[in-house]
């Protein structure tokens, strides 16, 4: 008996180990297995954020079609098809709103994030990133000709009705600014920038080639730069870009080889291109 129960025991045992093997096998943990599987590579950002990302109406400058409508283009679309290319997938862009980027990446609805995404510790804390793709310093965008655009430092700033993004660093660095008028934050750029013309903001904070964009598509703004020890206070990783992945994603490794492979020069042609191709506003 004792024989028969052992058997049976170990019997149990093989089937339940078999089972075991069989979920783990259906259950795939490699990111870059699932891409190469699909063939796709889903990257997420908000499409309206230039010169990193925009949607325009044609296919021009190797824009990507959009399952919503339209094209994705811009600096972040170029990173992303040199991604897509170095693992031999298609690139599919997927338009969402700033806010749900990291919930769509860890359920599973994009494969990653190339949206200007700077990696910082509260995101850290969610999901991880690659090494920076760009870097830049942070900058605020006037109006020509208001009290503001000869600024040189913060404290200029005093008083000044002032707003940022949502969900972004740029808008908690605004209470660096002594006696600042500190407005709510607002959902994208593309808002700050018709707050601004309208005069109900003063100014929003935006990394340079944003502000860059800003101007060069809107003939009645520009942006004020501060010297060191003028601006705000900010580490590196704030006023960088990285590429956003799942917790202990495969992908990580592979991405940052590819990066690795971009020299600094291109990646500012790169972004020189983006400031250029950007669609203009008509005022």
């Amino acid at each position: 008996m004792r024989k028969i129960l052992s058997l049976v025991l170990a019997a149990l045992m093989i089937s339940a180990l078999c089972l075991i093997s069989a979920s783990c096998g259906s259950n795939d943990k490699s990111d870059l297995n699932k891409i190469k599987k699909a063939g796709v590579l889903k990257v997420g950002m908000e499409c309206n954020y230039a010169p990193f990302n925009w949607t325009q109406a044609n296919n021009s400058e190797g824009a990507v079609a959009l399952a919503s409508g339209g094209y994705a283009a811009g600096y972040d679309v170029k990173m992303a098809s040199i991604v897509a290319e170095s693992l031999g997938v298609k690139l599919e862009i997927v338009k969402l709103e700033w806010e749900g980027l990291i919930d769509a990446l860890n359920s599973g609805v994009i494969d990653c994030i190339i949206a200007g995404m700077s990696a910082t510790e509260d995101r850290k804390l969610s999901i991880d990133f690659t090494n920076n793709y760009y870097s830049s310093e942070l900058v605020l965008v006037v109006k020509k000709g208001s009290a503001y655009e000869g600024a040189t430092s913060l404290s200029d700033f005093a008083g000044a009705k002032v707003t940022g993004q949502l969900g972004t660093f740029h808008y908690d660095v605004i209470s660096q600014i002594q006696g600042v008028n500190k407005l709510d934050p607002m959902n994208d750029f593309p808002t700050m920038i018709i707050a601004l013309q309208a005069g109900t903001i003063d100014a929003y904070v935006s990394e340079r080639p944003g502000a860059v964009s800003a101007q060069a598509a809107n003939s009645d703004l520009t942006f004020v730069e501060f010297d060191d020890g003028n601006g705000f206070s900010v580490s590196d990783d704030e006023v960088s870009v990285a590429v956003g992945v799942r917790k202990g994603s495969d992908l990580t490794t592979l991405i940052n080889q590819t990066l690795a492979n971009v020299s600094e020069q291109t990646r500012n042609q790169y972004m020189n291109e983006a400031v250029q191709n950007q669609p203009v506003s008509e005022d």
